[in-house]
Order: C-alpha cells, then structure tokens, then sequence
C-alpha cells in the first residue's frame, strides 16, 4: 500500500482527499501546514506527496525546493487553483512530477497518482535489470526515457520470472538480442546457459543439425555424435533471432518441440528431453509471412504468446542522447582518457535519423572517437554524408576519401543495390553478390544496412 502526504491549508479538501484516496487504497497522512508537512516528510517514508502551490506559512514550491534539496524521494505533485498554473509549471521545473488543477474530478487525482506510482515502478524495473546487465555491452539497450521503451522493459520485468514465450519483434540494430539476454538474466534461469542463433547466418542444410545436434554418420563429415543447440541451452535459454527465415520443414519440427519438450538428432532414432525456454527475433512482420504461406500459422500463435516489440530509435528520441552519453564514457573506458560531447554535438545527433537505429549510433561515436584527438565531440567529428558511391566515381574527385572509405562505401553500395533488386530477400541477395548468406549478414551489420 503506497503512503501519501496531503499538503493543504483548506481542512475541507484534505477530508475529501483522505476519504478519496483512501478508498483507492492508499494510507493518507494529511497536514495543513507546509512547514509541519516537510517536518513529516523527513521524519517518515512517504511515496507520493500531494502538495497545494499556494499556502500560508510555506508555498508548495518553497515546500518542494526543501524536501528534494534533503534528498526526499517521494514523487510530488502540486495542486494548484485557477491562477497557479505558471507556479505549478516552475515546480515541474524544480523537480515535481506532476500537476492537477483545481477543481479536479476525483477520478484524475487518483489517475495522476497510478501514473507517478507507475513511473516509479518502472523506474525501479529499469534500475534492476540494468544491475543485471551492468557488466555486459547489453545495458546499453536498457538506457530507456522514452515510453515505448519503458513500456517495453515493463514486459521484460513481467515475463523474465516465466517460462513463457516471448516475440521480440523490431528493426536491425534495434537490440533484440539485448531484450532477450535481460529476460534471461531477470529470470530463475539466469545461471543456465544463454545460446543465441541467427538462422538466417546458417546454410538451410546445416541449420537442422545446429538446431538439434546429429550423429555419427548421419550425413558426409558426421565423424561422431554431435548435440545441438538446444541440448546446449538446456536448463536456460535458446534464442533464435531472424527467426522469420527458418524454413518451413524446419519450422514444423520446431513446433513440435515447442509441444513435446523433446528433440530427435538428426541420424538418431530416439528422442531426448530438453528443458529450454524459448525465445524467438524478427525484424520481419511474421503475421504478414504466415498470410502469405512463407511461415506456419500454429508456430507463429505458438510464437506469439507474449510480444515485446523495439522501436526504431527515430520513434525514441528521448533515449538518443543518453545512449550517446553511455556509448562515450565506454570508449573513454576503453581508451583511457576522457571523452564527452559537446551541446552542439548533441543536438546534431538527436535530429539524425538512425536509420540503423542503436548499432548505428554506437558505430558513429565509436568512429568519432577513434578518429579524432579531440576529447569533446564537436559535428564535425561524425561523418554527415553517406560513403561514396561506387556509381559516380567522378563526382568524388581527388583526395575526396580514403581508400578505406571508398572500398567501404562500394561494398555498402552494391550490397544495397543486391537486395534491392532481391526484392529484399537476403538469400537472393547473396548469391548475386557471389558470397555466403553468413558474409552478407556480416557486411550488413557492419554498415547498418537494412
């Protein structure tokens, strides 16, 4: 039950208040004096503080600036009658969380203090996972300010104590695979194996015997008995990222396994149990897939139990300069000296469009940082123009590039022209470019082509 303290020198709304919110399940202190309220707030925990702008002895922005200068934690709002507005906004800016006007209907207090507690909440989710991950690269998907990604670890938190299934869905670069370690790492199967496949990196005539291991003789080379990736997962987590290129013989074997909780090796006439929980990645619309006959309708409901969809990093614009900031003092890390960015770098990174969303952002400090002497960042540092392409080299003219740059950007180039004339389709792709599907997938992330 959340504690809150009632600030108001109108004994008429406090009563109301009290009955109101207590009724909504929150044990109320009420106090009609600001200077007796702080008083009570420093001596005791509260969790919410609702606090009128306008009273006698101490005002609730003179209130507010002496609680959070002690360090309170509760989460204030103010309350503010017609004309208090502008005193309720510059005690938003000060620190308070939100404001009501009076009147106010009883449903939007309680509203405004399921929303705060709700923050909270979240705040704290976000706090713990990003504790679990703190050691690994995967915490940088975890900077989240912005709703859609709060909103997503909200489910990760809910999910991680489950077995469940769980769809991460989103664009390359979005951080699926970070999704996925954190569910693992928040869960009761965090000290069992993580294993992460991308089944689109495997030939179509080996991703069986990945998958489920295989033995001696099964096929050419098959020298011994082999287990499979979910024989290693047991006891953890298997996930299976790209999971819309799986191909559809496989994907009823899968389905199989997702019922039974048994595989069969390939070559092996008998089964063996695995306990293995199952996530699955898609940068593909696997609704779409399944209507179009490419992916099994009963997998994908079998798939789709609990969905945590990634936003592109255009859609989440409050979290582009904290990961930036977070990217930064990794490098400084890395490289043993400071490293900061300027005001001016900032608001050129935040109207960018990252269009290969986080991995595209860590690539472009990472590139600025390595390129420059420079501890503070200025626009300057960070390449604004695509690489040159290989289709106009005269625009290009003398010492426009490194040989580096050049070769980058013709490979960026012809690899986007490939799947382009693939229609997207990456296997297509590769073989027009006379490479593996492993090497595109490689190049692809490696120039955060989509």
């Amino acid at each position: 039950m959340s504690r809150v303290l009632v600030i108001d020198d109108e004994p008429g709304l406090r009563q109301s208040l009290g009955l109101l919110l207590g009724d909504a399940g929150y044990d109320v202190v009420a106090e009609g004096s600001g200077a007796r309220a702080l008083e009570r707030a420093r001596a005791e925990p509260f969790d919410l503080i609702l606090c009128d702008v306008r009273m006698a002895d101490m005002d609730g922005l003179a209130f507010l600036r002496a609680y959070k200068s002690g360090g309170g934690p509760a989460l204030v709002i103010m309350m503010s009658a017609y004309g208090g507005e502008e005193a309720a906004l510059a005690a938003m800016k000060e620190g308070a969380y939100d404001y009501v006007a009076k009147p106010f209907r009883p449903d939007e207090v309680v509203l405004t203090l399921r929303k705060a507690e709700e923050r909270e909440r979240l705040g704290h989710t976000i706090a713990t996972l990003r504790a679990q991950l703190d050691s690994s690269p995967a915490a940088r998907a975890l900077i989240a300010e912005s709703p859609a990604m709060r909103q997503a670890l909200d489910v990760v938190a809910r999910v991680a104590a489950h077995r469940t299934t769980v769809l991460i869905t989103g664009e390359r670069g979005t951080g699926k695979e970070v999704i996925a370690q954190a569910i693992h790492r928040a869960g009761a199967r965090a000290a069992g194996p993580f294993v992460a496949v991308n089944c689109a990196a495997i030939p179509e005539t080996l991703l069986e015997s990945e998958l489920f291991g295989s033995v001696k003789g099964a096929f050419t080379g098959a020298s011994g008995d082999r287990p499979g990736l979910f024989e290693q997962a047991d006891g953890g987590t298997l996930l299976l990222d790209e999971i819309g290129e799986l191909p559809l013989p496989l994907q009823a074997k899968l389905l199989r396994v997702l019922q039974e909780s048994e595989i069969r090796r390939v070559g092996d006439q008998k089964t063996r149990r695995v306990d293995v929980r199952l996530l699955a990645a898609t940068a593909k619309d696997l609704a779409a897939e399944a209507g179009a006959g490419r992916f099994r309708h009963d997998l994908f409901d079998r798939l789709n139990v609990v969905t945590i969809h990634l936003p592109r990093l255009a859609e989440r614009r409050e979290d582009i300069v904290p990961l930036a900031r977070h990217f930064a003092v990794q490098l400084a890390r890395r490289l043993g000296h400071g490293l900061e960015l300027s005001e001016a770098a900032v608001a050129w990174l935040r109207e960018q469009p990252w269009p290969g969303n986080v991995r595209a952002l860590e690539h472009a400090i990472e590139r600025a940082a390595v390129l420059t002497d420079k501890e503070i960042l200025e626009p300057t540092d960070f390449r604004k123009e695509p690489l040159p392409s290989p289709s106009s080299p005269g625009e290009r003219g003398e010492g426009s590039g490194t040989l580096r740059e050049v070769v980058e950007g013709a490979e960026r180039a012809a690899i986007a022209a490939a799947l382009q004339a693939a229609g997207g389709n990456r296997r297509a792709a590769a073989k027009r470019l006379g490479v593996s599907l492993r090497t595109l997938f490689y190049k692809m992330d490696r120039y955060s082509v989509d």
